[in-house]
């Protein structure tokens, strides 16, 4: 646990509204570094868009906010609350898996590839973990399902399997899956990029409609236009660091660095 240990004494609670901090995330696998060094501020009811080249890291950033992969170096904090360590004697811990899963339950993430269980309903997906997981009656987190299930366009599919689905409706049922946990952050690791083009439109606009509500979001996308409409700042990565962030009209209309303008070139 000791090379978790080098930022310990900077990780403070979250202040000023700030609902995700990343705070000098390194993260290798093997030799490979893939993080080297990422500071982030999410503040809550923002949406933030994460853009870059294949292999820049966004992924394995997102992965490293929810605790999939432990960090090297550095620290994540969410909502003030350290991401899968415990604090002592300025040192890091690392927590146990059973009260990991219990952090994760404040973190909705939704997946390339959907990820929904093949052999449950739609309706038990969405309520699997708030029972299995938050203890709550089934009879309330079923209403709370067929709920989501609407808001997301899907009431008449709560009996449907998976396999019944379009890309599309999967990719929203899972969405909705997320969002029944109540979580304090959605996390979006390109959520259209396994889909066909034409179903695009129907997952950007739930994404769409969450934004409106103030929901603090990270989405890892490709879509440039969505990132325009919706993005609060934009985060442009690649090698593994920021390379610049801002509103998105300052980085996508006049980027600063030659990486970011290279990259919007090959885009827009």
């Amino acid at each position: 646990m000791s090379d978790v240990t080098e930022a310990v004494e900077d990780a403070k609670p979250t202040a000023d509204g700030v609902m995700v901090d990343v705070h000098g995330v390194h993260k290798s696998f093997g030799p490979l570094e893939v993080l080297r060094g990422v500071d982030l501020k999410v503040r809550a009811g923002e949406i933030t868009v994460i853009l870059g080249p294949s292999g820049s890291g966004k992924s394995t950033l997102l992965r490293t906010i929810n605790h999939l992969e432990k960090v090297n170096r550095g620290w994540i904090s969410i909502d003030g609350e350290l991401i899968g360590y415990r604090r002592s004697g300025g040192k890091l811990y690392e927590l146990k898996e059973k009260d990991v899963l219990k952090q994760r339950t404040h973190i909705g993430f939704v997946f390339q590839n959907f990820n929904l269980f093949p052999h449950l309903t739609v309706l038990d997906n969405l309520i699997e973990a708030p029972v299995s997981a938050l203890r709550r009656p089934r009879e309330e987190a079923e209403e709370t399902a067929r709920r989501l299930l609407d808001r997301v366009g899907l009431a008449d599919k709560a009996d449907a399997y998976p396999r019944q689905l379009s890309g599309g409706q999967q990719q929203r049922v899972a969405i909705a899956r997320a969002l029944a946990l109540q979580p304090k952050v959605l996390l979006f690791d390109e959520p259209t990029s396994a889909l066909d083009p034409e179903l695009v439109g129907e997952v950007l606009d739930v994404i769409k409609d969450l934004a409106r509500t103030g929901t603090t979001m990270i989405v890892v996308t490709h879509e440039i236009g969505f990132a325009r409409e919706v993005a609060d700042t934009v985060v442009f990565m690649d090698g593994g660091v920021v390379v610049e962030q801002g509103p998105p009209a300052a980085v996508l209309d006049d980027p600063r660095h030659e990486r970011t303008r290279a990259f919007l070139s090959k885009v827009l």
